[in-house]
This record gives C-alpha cells, sequence and structure tokens, in this order.
C-alpha cells in the first residue's frame, strides 16, 4: 500500500488557500490517489462544535490554544491517522502551524507551551508538506472585508495579522524542508502554477 501524504495550506485569513485546496485535490485524484478534504479548527463533529466556540466566544489566549489543541486531537484519532494507514492523501485547511502564528504569533502566547502540547497531541505527526500562502496583512484585509462577515479573529487590526505573519515566517525559517511559500499576491492562475511546480518537483 503506497504511504498516505499529509498536505497543510496555510496563511492569514484573506490569503486564497481555501481557493486551491481543490485543485490540488484533483491533481492528486488524477493519479490514481485516494484523496481527504479536511480543515482546522475542526475536521470532526466534536472539533467542529469547538470551532464556533473559538471563532465567536471571548476567550484568552490558553483557552483558544486548549481548544484547538483538544479540537486536533479528535481530528487526527477519528480523520488523519486512519486516512494515512489505507494510503489516502490528506489535504488539511491550516493544523499546527496556525496555532503558533495566531495564538503564538497573533496573541503573543508562549511558544514552550504550544511546543509542549503540539508533542503531546501529534505524538510526531507533522505534514509532509506545508503550503505557506504569503500575503501582506493589508492586502489580506481587504479581501476579507469583501468576502465575507468577520469573525472573532478576522476583526483584529492589522498589527495582529503582522505578528501572524511573523509566526508563520518563524515556523517556516524553522523547517524549510516542509515549507513551501507561496507568493499568494500574484493573480490565481499564477498562485496556482507555484503549486504545481512544488508538487512536480517532489514527484507527486
Amino acid at each position: 500500500m503506497n504511504k498516505g501524504r499529509f498536505i497543510t495550506f496555510e496563511g492569514i485569513d484573506g490569503a486564497g488557500k481555501s481557493t486551491h485546496i481543490e485543485s490540488v485535490a484533483a491533481r492528486l485524484r488524477a493519479g490514481g490517489a485516494e484523496v481527504v478534504c479536511t480543515r482546522e479548527p475542526g475536521g470532526t463533529a466534536l472539533a467542529e462544535r469547538l470551532r464556533e466556540l473559538l471563532l465567536h466566544s471571548p476567550m484568552d489566549a490558553l483557552t483558544e490554544a486548549l481548544i484547538v489543541f483538544a479540537g486536533r486531537r479528535d481530528h487526527i484519532a477519528t480523520v488523519i491517522l486512519p486516512a494515512l494507514a489505507r494510503g489516502a492523501s490528506v489535504l488539511c485547511d491550516r493544523f499546527t502551524d496556525a496555532t503558533f502564528a495566531y495564538q503564538g504569533g497573533g496573541r503573543g502566547f508562549d511558544l514552550a507551551v504550544l511546543s509542549s502540547l503540539e508533542q503531546w497531541v501529534q505524538q510526531g505527526l507533522q505534514p509532509d508538506l506545508t503550503l505557506w500562502f504569503d500575503l501582506p496583512a493589508g492586502t489580506a484585509a481587504e479581501r476579507r472585508a469583501a468576502a465575507r462577515s468577520p469573525d472573532r479573529f478576522e476583526r483584529q487590526d492589522a498589527a495582529f495579522f503582522e505578528r501572524v505573519s511573523d509566526g508563520y515566517r518563524a515556523r517556516a525559517l524553522a523547517d524549510p524542508e516542509r515549507f513551501a511559500r507561496i507568493d499568494a499576491l500574484r493573480a490565481p492562475a499564477e498562485v496556482a502554477a507555484q503549486i504545481a511546480a512544488v508538487l512536480e518537483g517532489r514527484g507527486w
């Protein structure tokens, strides 16, 4: 049985990552792979309920982190690991890098605590590839304003999203083999071409 691939899509709100998940899924399916598309926060019935609390209920950064990792544990155990075990490829809209970016970078929460939670909950599981959609915070804010009503994260100010971007950048620098930076400021077709080049470079 082929080993499943775990690919995550990361970036600040408005970077456009969600738009490209289905095209990657189609590419992998065309190659004969089973593909599971999922998201975080969320991905299971329990984690989706926790997502609603996270996006709409006031709480401090530690509570946010604990809720995120509680949902993540259920998601890993019931969706991600079983799919990878049967050889499926898992495409996930956000994973732990988002926690380090939003709670660690945006909220300024203790990175050492996040690292401990990461180890306890994931038990060594990491994505095979992370596509990081890098976009200036101001441009992302314009896109969000035109697209939807904001949740409590999306209502944060520009300085918050600058810190989130810095959080993503720090994660990418710490694990350059896993991360592929995508210039999300470009037109959608050019973004798709960047993604295709990354996948082709890995023989996918």
